[in-house]
């Protein structure tokens, strides 16, 4: 591990700290700056960082951002540029919440949407546990960060038996200025037993900048309760994006996450599932696209500690240009999980000689009676494919567009929801264009 002390990331963020805080946030604080010092921030030589370097990161001196977003953003624009889903929508704007930008109204009774610093105190402290749950059960130096410094998010409590009919829409927007700024957002979504519900996040930027946005999503899914969860990330080129999505199931639940991540100079996503109740099941999707010199890194864990659970993985990566995309995914098989069924499939396809990949599935089993599989490919377009399409009549560009498209389409029609995997598709084929225009 790095030292944390002399960090130009954290002494610039440091002096950025409020100085009054109620006594349960700086205990908070405090236990997530010790963590810090003590084990510092990682480097290539942890197993989990081993292909993501984060000098580029930790060299920046990071301001924290403005209370106050820019006033030429509006919320008619910034439905067009992030979708209009049909249902509430809740606006962060360099981590902070923006009122003006968001549109809350036809919530279900009993249903909260909320930011988090709206809370009041008492219900804020009676949160923190959940909240800095992740920190305390896989400890993770921007997790720490994100506790220490962290101050909204959102927050989405649906009572049990509650069905949302329209999908909830978290707007995470970075609006760099002259200075870098760090964003730490922190959100909580909790289903009661049996809901339903689906949610999609957006991270964007609305301009060229360097900007480090790093949060952090704790979501706690009650008895057959079920969350579709979709997450497309399409930050700046220069940006920094390390995200982290904790999930915790209980029994008879169903999670399933789509991500789309396009954007970041340095982009991480990070997700981790316990299967906590017999019966859980969950199923993991996701489609990675970097180009130029971009570097896009995906780790995922799935904890099954329960029996008769389910667990589905499916991650593809399209990489151009001198980019690299990595893959490192784990499923872990408690004692006593028995009937588990668990795969996991990792597919990179590589568009020039000097793009990258590295995939790494692994099984961990402590439990009889179960079934598991996993595998990896890497490869490049199939020549005699394009060799058939070119017979038909196409040119090689356009033969090898379509052979890519139809590498990704498995994973674009997993969408569920007819908007967004309409906006979902108009980004990826842009991403592919420049791919495509990168040598």
């Amino acid at each position: 591990m790095n030292t944390a002390t002399q960090v130009p990331l954290l002494t610039s963020l440091q002096a950025a700290e409020p100085a009054r805080q109620p006594a349960w946030r700086r205990q908070s604080r405090d236990a997530a700056w010790r963590w810090l010092a003590e084990h510092g921030f990682p480097t290539t030589r942890d197993e989990a960082w081993k292909y993501t370097r984060l000098a580029p990161i930790l060299a920046v001196p990071f301001q924290a951002a403005a209370a106050q977003p820019s006033r030429r953003l509006s919320a008619a624009r910034l439905a067009q540029w992030v979708g209009d889903y049909g249902g509430p929508r809740l606006v962060f704007v360099n981590g902070l919440f923006a009122a003006r930008l968001s549109a809350l109204a036809g919530l279900p009774a009993g249903v909260r949407l909320s930011n988090l610093a709206a809370l009041p105190q008492a219900e804020r402290a009676a949160l923190e546990p959940l909240l800095t749950h992740s920190l305390q059960v896989a400890p993770h130096a921007f997790g720490a960060l994100n506790a220490a410094l962290g101050e909204d998010g959102a927050v989405l409590q649906i009572p049990a038996h509650c069905t949302l009919e329209r999908p909830i829409h978290l707007v995470f927007l970075a609006d760099p200025g002259a200075a870098p700024l760090a964003a730490h957002s922190r959100s909580l979504i909790q289903l009661g037993a049996g809901s339903r519900a689906t949610l999609v996040e957006s991270h964007v930027a609305s301009g060229a900048g360097v900007y480090l946005s790093n949060p952090l999503s704790q979501v706690v899914l009650e008895a057959g309760a079920a969350l579709e969860h979709y997450s497309l990330q399409d930050s700046g080129r220069s940006a920094f994006h390390l995200a982290r999505l904790d999930v915790r199931q209980a029994r008879d639940s169903r999670f399933s996450a789509h991500l789309t991540a396009c954007g970041g100079a340095i982009a991480r996503h990070e997700v981790r599932v316990a299967l906590e109740g017999p019966g859980a099941q969950v199923a993991l999707d996701g489609l990675y696209l970097p180009g130029g010199e971009q570097h896009l890194d995906n780790q995922t864990c799935i904890e099954h500690l329960a029996p008769y659970c389910t667990s589905r993985e499916r991650y593809k990566g399209v990489i151009g240009g001198r980019a690299h995309g990595v893959f490192d995914g784990r499923i872990i098989v408690r004692p006593g999980a028995i009937k588990t069924d668990a795969s996991q499939t990792i597919k990179n396809l590589l568009l020039t000689a000097t793009a990258q990949a590295n995939a790494q599935p692994r099984l961990e089993i402590f439990a009889d009676d179960v079934k598991c599989a996993h595998g990896a490919a890497v490869g490049q377009l199939d020549r005699q494919a394009i060799f058939y399409l070119r017979s038909r009549g196409l040119d090689e560009p356009a033969a090898r567009s379509l052979l890519t498209y139809a590498f990704v389409g498995e994973l674009l029609e997993a969408i569920h929801l007819a908007p967004l995997r309409a906006e979902v598709q108009r980004l990826v084929v842009a991403q592919l264009r420049s791919l495509e225009l990168t040598p």
